[in-house]
C-alpha cells in the first residue's frame, strides 16, 4: 500500500483551506490583538481640554493622539469648531481636510504654539 493510505496520510494529504474559514481565521487573529481603552484621570482631561481650547482660541497647531483598538493614530491640526452638546471638536488639518473626533477619545494632546 502508498503511504498516503496507511496510519492519518489520507486526511495529511487531502487539508484544504476554504477562502470563508481563512477569513474568519484572519478576522479571530485580529480581534485577539484588539486593546482596552486607556483611563485618564480628571487633571489629564483638564489638560487635554485646555491645550483644544488654545488651539481653537489663536488658531494654533495641536497634535492630539486618538485611541483606536489596533493602534492609535496621531492628527495634527487647528481646532476650528467645538461641539459641547456631541462633545467633540473639529480638526482642520488642511484644504478640505477636517475630522469631527470625539473628546472621549482623545488620550493625549500637545498643543504647539508659536514662540
Amino acid at each position: 500500500m502508498s503511504k498516503k493510505l496507511e496510519s492519518n496520510g489520507l486526511w495529511e494529504s487531502s487539508r484544504i483551506i476554504i477562502p470563508e474559514h481563512k477569513e474568519a481565521y484572519l478576522k479571530l487573529m485580529k480581534d485577539r490583538q484588539r486593546r482596552g481603552k486607556p483611563e485618564l484621570d480628571d487633571q489629564e482631561v483638564q489638560l487635554i481640554e485646555q491645550a483644544l481650547i488654545e488651539s481653537y482660541n489663536t488658531r494654533q497647531p495641536i497634535t492630539l493622539v486618538v485611541f483606536s483598538p489596533f493602534d492609535d493614530e496621531e492628527l495634527t491640526g487647528v481646532i476650528t469648531s467645538i461641539n459641547t452638546a456631541r462633545r467633540e471638536v473639529k480638526l482642520f488639518r488642511g484644504e478640505d481636510d477636517f475630522s469631527w473626533i470625539k473628546l472621549e477619545d482623545i488620550i493625549f494632546s500637545k498643543y504647539l504654539a508659536k514662540i
